[in-house]
């Protein structure tokens, strides 16, 4: 005999899970005196929202699917906005919740709530477990949609009389799961890629688009091979920062409303655009008919929802963009393009980057260039939402690391458990989040979980008072009235990191910040460097 509550424990232990994040309650308890039994360590966030943010940090830099655990009610409904993070940005995780009891769902009791009809839009799939014995195939399948496809994820529900409940025989687990109708494409359909190359050859003026994908499919070298093969230029989404370092000469850097100027302008003047792993939302390109008017669209994308979108395609191609674009750099020839891409590097050469170091505040943008060439080359760096994120985004040379941010939802309060998950998955890498005073505020209790787990996590507060984006929005449009913008009741923010027994400083200008940013980087503990900016400081 085996309890439902064991089996779930062994079905992680099968899939290899190593870290859970979580917050424990009532009915996942069951649940939770089990893992205490194991080695699988468990981390406890102070929100549950913040355990969606710290599986995807893990996720992402691990490459491995996230856990979180949380119990009914509240503990679920404060899940779902780390959920639907996780799900715009195609981050793959499981989520485990407890439930009521199976004979009191839909009686309204204490801490009852429809979690897998709340996360339906924002989950590749959910269960709401009925029977311990299905427990297995259920956690099987979960990690199988989880990481395979278009990764996202995968919420499993279970009563706490099903984690209690006894299941005859031994336990034994799925070697594959069996799912039917859900087949994902991944080798890309080779007429549809002949086509491509058949378009490549005629294009004068191409251009490649990396997208969110390129990174999840971990196909850099692919795209790379590619881009070297061909001489064709490159641009990028905020969430394909990274693939291509930023001084890379064919790189053109992040394109859209807060994008590169010239990155922007190869869009508007390329004849045919290879658009990988990318959505093109309305912040990447903000009038896509326009750009398709004049421009051949190829899309590649794992999942073909995404393909035609939000913007129209001429060849569409469905499958893993590490498979195609490994077929791609097989077929392609070097293209005749030299005077295209002189012209685009010509752009790029010709712009001067924005912000200059200060002796009266911190510079955020020229301060961010300063960090990003003191840090080490695979360094991972976690931005939060807001001006913080653009700066970090068009700043900070990602060369052979990562840039993790929340692209699609923009969830303000990801960077900071966003970055403890990426430091437990990743110790022996730098691990720096960059956030605003407002972003901070959201999640700024995780610093408990960084002292408790004894994590060195580095966050460097950009401190300006304001919502700066909205701020700035206000300025533009609704004639300076600051309603609801400004943070006037902001707290001495060193002294609340270091209520915490962190190390926490306070740069007044960029030589201050420079300096402190040094010492963060070669501590060996957690460390918060506040650094005073103008309000008035544009985002670009």
């Amino acid at each position: 005999m085996i309890s439902g509550a064991q089996i779930m424990v062994k079905c992680l232990q099968e899939e290899k899970v190593e870290v859970a994040f979580g917050y424990p309650g009532a009915v996942i308890c069951p649940f939770y005196d089990e893992l205490y039994r194991t080695n699988i360590r468990h981390v406890l966030v102070r929100q549950e929202q913040h355990a969606a943010h710290e599986a995807s940090g893990y996720a992402r830099s691990s490459g491995k699917v996230g856990v979180c655990i949380v119990t009914s009610g509240p503990g679920a409904t404060n899940l779902i906005t780390g959920l639907a993070t996780a799900y715009m940005d195609s981050i793959p995780l499981v989520a485990i919740s407890g439930q009521v009891n199976s004979e009191l769902l839909g009686r309204d009791v204490f801490q009852e709530a429809d979690v897998t009809g709340a996360c339906e839009s924002f989950t590749k799939h959910s269960y709401l477990v009925k029977n311990a014995a299905d427990l297995p195939r259920i956690f099987k399948e979960a990690f199988t949609i989880a990481s395979t496809g278009r990764p996202g994820p995968v919420l499993i529900d279970v009563p706490v009389d099903v984690q209690q409940s006894m299941v005859d025989g031994d336990f034994s687990y799925p070697a594959v799961a069996d799912i039917v109708g859900y087949k994902p494409r991944t080798e890309g359909n080779g007429l549809q890629i002949k086509r491509a190359m058949a378009e490549l050859k005629e294009a004068k003026r191409p251009l490649i688009c990396c997208g969110g994908g390129v990174v999840l499919a971990g196909a850099r070298e692919e795209m790379k091979a590619f881009a070297r093969k061909t001489g064709i230029p490159i641009v990028a989404t905020m969430m394909g920062i990274g693939v291509i370092p930023m001084d890379t000469p064919q790189y053109l850097g992040m394109i859209g409303s807060h994008g590169r100027v010239y990155a922007n302008r190869a869009m508007r003047e390329s004849d045919l655009i290879i658009l990988c792993g990318a959505r093109v939302g309305d912040r990447a390109v903000s009038a896509p008919e326009q750009v398709a008017q004049n421009t051949r669209i190829i899309h590649i994308d794992i999942d073909p929802a995404e393909i035609g979108k939000n913007i129209r395609v001429d060849i569409p191609i469905v499958g893993d963009i590490r498979q195609v674009l490994a077929r791609f750099a097989e077929k392609a020839e070097p293209l005749d393009i030299a005077d295209w891409r002189e012209t685009v590097i010509g752009y790029k050469t010709a712009y001067v980057p924005t912000g200059e170091d200060r002796d009266d505040c911190v510079e955020p943008r020229s301060f961010i260039r300063a960090l990003s060439r003191m840090m080490d080359e695979r360094a991972i760096l976690v931005a939060d939402v807001g001006q913080n994120q653009i700066w970090s985004a068009r700043n900070f040379n990602v060369k052979e690391g990562r840039f993790l941010t929340s692209g699609g939802l923009g969830t303000m309060g990801y960077a900071l458990p966003a970055a403890i998950g990426a430091k437990i998955a990743k110790p022996h890498r730098q691990v720096v989040a960059i956030c605003g005073d407002g972003a901070f505020q959201m999640s700024m209790m995780e610093l408990a979980t960084a002292c408790q787990q004894k994590i060195p996590v580095k966050l460097i507060l950009m401190d300006n008072s304001r919502l700066g984006m909205v701020k700035e929005l206000q300025d533009k449009l609704y004639g300076s009235r600051y309603e609801a913008t400004l943070l006037d009741g902001n707290p001495d923010f060193v002294a609340l990191c270091q209520a915490y027994g962190i190390r926490a400083v306070r740069a007044e200008n960029n030589r201050q910040a420079e300096a402190y940013a040094k010492e963060m980087l070669a501590s060996k503990e957690a460390y918060v460097l506040v650094c005073r900016v103008d309000p008035d400081t544009p985002t670009i």
